[in-house]
Order: C-alpha cells, then sequence, then structure tokens
C-alpha cells in the first residue's frame, strides 16, 4: 500500500476523525481502611483505586497528598496494584481440549504455591506435586503432543526459561504440558527422571492494576516487590520516599487514593495528499493505515499509548471528500 502524506490542518470542511484518551481525577482518603475496603469504597464512590501510568501521574499524587493527615499511616497509602495470585492459566488455552473443571485441577504440594519473594509465576512437577518457582530459572520441560483425544507427553532435550520452553513446546509438539486430571498428572510422572524438576504449562499473571488497566509503569522501591513472608500482595505508595511503591500485607489499615475516570475527546480535521492518484482513500484498508500513522504521530507527540481514533463519515456514507478549490485540486488533496 502507498504511504500517504498526511497534514493535520485546524480548520477545514468535511467530517473529522475523533480521539480519546482516559482521564483519572484522583481522591484521598485518610481514614484507614485494608485494601480490599478501600477498593470496595473507591468502586461504590468512584470508579477504582488508584491507577498510576507515569511520573506525572506519581508527581500529581505527591503533590496532593496531606502528610499530617496520613501520618496514622505512616505516609502511605493504598493504589490499585495488586498481585494476582488466583490468575494461574495453562499455556495451551483451547477450551475444547478440557472437560468442565478441568482447567482448574492442581497438584500443588504441601505449602505451594507460596509466592516466594514475589517472583514465582510459574509451575514446575517435583515428586509428582507442583512448586511455583521463578519462571527465569532454567529446567527441562515437558512438552505434550494432541492427536485427536490421545495426548502424550515428551521431555525437552536441554534446560530453558519458561517463557523458552514454551517456545519451542510450540514450535516442535503442540505446547507446553496441560495436566487436566490425575490421570494425567500420573501420566507426566512416569517420564520425568526421578529427582528432578520439569517445567508444565501453568503460570500466572504477576503485578497488576484493579481497574483492568494494562499500564506497564511501575515505581517500585528498589528490591520490591519482594512477598516477604509470602504476605505481601498489594501495592502501597510510600509519600516519604519520593511516592515509591511497597507490596504488603492487604490486610494492613492505610490511607487510600481513589480515581474517577473518563474519557477526553479531541476532534480534528485534516488533508491527505495522495502520492497514488488512483488511491481510494475511502477503501477501509487504506483509513486504516491511515489511522495508524496519525496515532503514531500522536504518541510521537507525547499523547497517551492508549489513544484510540475513529472515523466520522459525511452524510453520503463516505469519509473523505475531494476539496473544491482549484488550487487543492492541482495538488491531489482530499479533505477529511
Amino acid at each position: 500500500m502507498d504511504k500517504l502524506l498526511l497534514i493535520i490542518i485546524i480548520a477545514a470542511s468535511g467530517a473529522c476523525a475523533a480521539s480519546s484518551q482516559v482521564i483519572r481525577q484522583y481522591y484521598f482518603y485518610y481514614d484507614a481502611k485494608t485494601w480490599t475496603e478501600a477498593l470496595q469504597f473507591c468502586r461504590e464512590k468512584h470508579t477504582d483505586l488508584a491507577t498510576i501510568d507515569s511520573m506525572e501521574g506519581v508527581n500529581t499524587l505527591r503533590s496532593m497528598a496531606d502528610s499530617g493527615k496520613m501520618a496514622s499511616s505512616n505516609n502511605r497509602a493504598w493504589i490499585g496494584m495488586y498481585d494476582d495470585l488466583d490468575s494461574w492459566r495453562w499455556s495451551l488455552s483451547d477450551p475444547s481440549f478440557y472437560d468442565p473443571g478441568e482447567t482448574e485441577f492442581r497438584k500443588w504440594n504441601t505449602g505451594e504455591p507460596d509466592a516466594y519473594s514475589g517472583i514465582e509465576h510459574c509451575a514446575i512437577i517435583k515428586h509428582g506435586g507442583w512448586n511455583d518457582v521463578n519462571c527465569l530459572r532454567a529446567y527441562r520441560a515437558i512438552c505434550c503432543d494432541i492427536t485427536g483425544p490421545n495426548v502424550s507427553f515428551v521431555i525437552t532435550p536441554t534446560p530453558m526459561t519458561w517463557t523458552d520452553a514454551q517456545s519451542y513446546c510450540r514450535e516442535h509438539h503442540t505446547d507446553l504440558a496441560s495436566v487436566r486430571n490425575e490421570a494425567d498428572n500420573q501420566k507426566v510422572k512416569e517420564v520425568v527422571l526421578s529427582g528432578l524438576l520439569f517445567w508444565i504449562g501453568l503460570s500466572r499473571e504477576s503485578w497488576k492494576w484493579s481497574d483492568g488497566g494494562n499500564s506497564s509503569f511501575r515505581y517500585w522501591f528498589s528490591g520490591e516487590p519482594n512477598n516477604a513472608g509470602g504476605v505481601e500482595s498489594c501495592g502501597l505508595m510510600a509519600f516519604d520516599h519520593g511516592g515509591k511503591w511497597e507490596d504488603r500485607p492487604c490486610d494492613y489499615k492505610k490511607a487510600f487514593v481513589c480515581q474517577t475516570t473518563g474519557i477526553s475527546k479531541q476532534v480534528f480535521r485534516l488533508s491527505v495528499q495522495k502520492k497514488n492518484p488512483s488511491l481510494d482513500l475511502n477503501d477501509p484498508a487504506v483509513m486504516d493505515d491511515i489511522l495508524e500513522q496519525i496515532k503514531q504521530k500522536l504518541k510521537d507527540g507525547g499523547l497517551d499509548e492508549n489513544i484510540k481514533l475513529s472515523w466520522r463519515k459525511q452524510p453520503d456514507g463516505n469519509v473523505f471528500q475531494k476539496v473544491k478549490t482549484e488550487e487543492k485540486k492541482k495538488k491531489g488533496e482530499e479533505d477529511l
């Protein structure tokens, strides 16, 4: 597809493209609550516990915090960051492979999973039971081969990380092994070597936002999160340490920050100069390409990466209209 020269202008006739991004309004509460209590309160009174997606958000909260009122909470406040300890999922996600309840089958060893140091998000089989371990460790893995209703298990030839094992199994077999029931677990035990550890296809998400947002921004203290004692799965901001984050037990009672979210919309018009005069700007594929170019330009200009763009159609059902002026006709431009 020919690349298009896009020129965003302030005023033009025709339809518009609308962009939107999430706008957050924050609210501090100093009546100490547990993380779960704070979450419930925020969802009842506002939208959710606070999501912070940039240093700008950190600095906004630092400027809002009343240190005097927060003294009883040791200058800490809950935010919406939490470690989802119940998010264990199989690498092989095809629902037709599982009978009812089989995706939830677990064979953890005693005391497992323990989420030690906050970095154990992948599962290995050990003596027929399972442990959670750091996904970056190197172990041999158990792959599965699925042919119709039949499943067989194969061990990889060399140790590798969980992610590398997943890629290897998907390339050379069907996937990392799913253990759906006691019969599958017995089959896996029969192929593993006694006393050794092997990856299986179970892993979980780590820290994420309670509002479901996908921001990857993090501002942890050095060495955090560490899940000290195996009981720290909720996130705090420490306002006496520049707003950095810590993991702490969710039943601690602290101040907290809620958010109300809305969508900010902007409308703009643009002119497009075609390199290929025969190109149909109203072709859906061409319009998608233009939106992607606009989105990249706006991101380069510092707008939120989650910005969404859409076209507004003219009364005739088209988005683009030819410009009436003779000057723009000669340039081959069409206006939105």
